[in-house]
């Protein structure tokens, strides 16, 4: 089974809505990926992911990738550079422990809404949404193969 069927079609719709939310102040992008399984590290593996996805090609280099691997219980987030310049140190640290308290109470969906709606936070602190703003990347949820 791929990592598009651990989640449901209105658990999907609502981790879309939360990167709407997080990104209706900010001209931050966020994107989530899901892999099934992942031999690797998970941060080498995001990292490759984010490349593949473009994510390092924003104007302001603030994109955040949200990376989980479903099987393995491996996650990671990476920010790009423009964001990892003016975020506090343990900033992502600090978010991925929030999601795996809810990830331990089987709440993948809400864990993965909390920690965008923490970024989009963030995201608009430093970088807020400007008039002549539009959408970088895409919302979707993105999938191993």
């Amino acid at each position: 089974m791929s990592a598009k069927h651990s989640f449901s079609e209105a658990e999907q719709l609502s981790i879309v809505q939360a990167i709407k939310e997080a990104e209706k102040d900010t001209s931050g992008e966020i994107r989530v990926h899901l892999d099934r399984t992942c031999s690797d590290d998970p941060y080498k593996k995001a990292i490759k992911v984010f490349e593949n996805l473009a994510m390092h090609k924003t104007a302001q280099r603030n994109g955040v990738l949200f990376y989980l691997s479903i099987d393995d219980r491996k996650l990671a987030i990476i920010g790009d550079k423009g964001i990892n310049e003016k975020v506090p140190a343990d900033f992502w640290h600090v978010i991925l422990e929030e999601m795996i308290q809810l990830f331990k109470q089987g709440k993948l969906a809400e864990g993965l809404a909390h920690g965008i709606a923490k970024a989009g936070q963030q995201l608009s602190t430093f970088f807020p949404y400007q008039k002549d703003d539009h959408n970088e990347l895409s919302n979707d949820i993105s999938f191993d193969s």
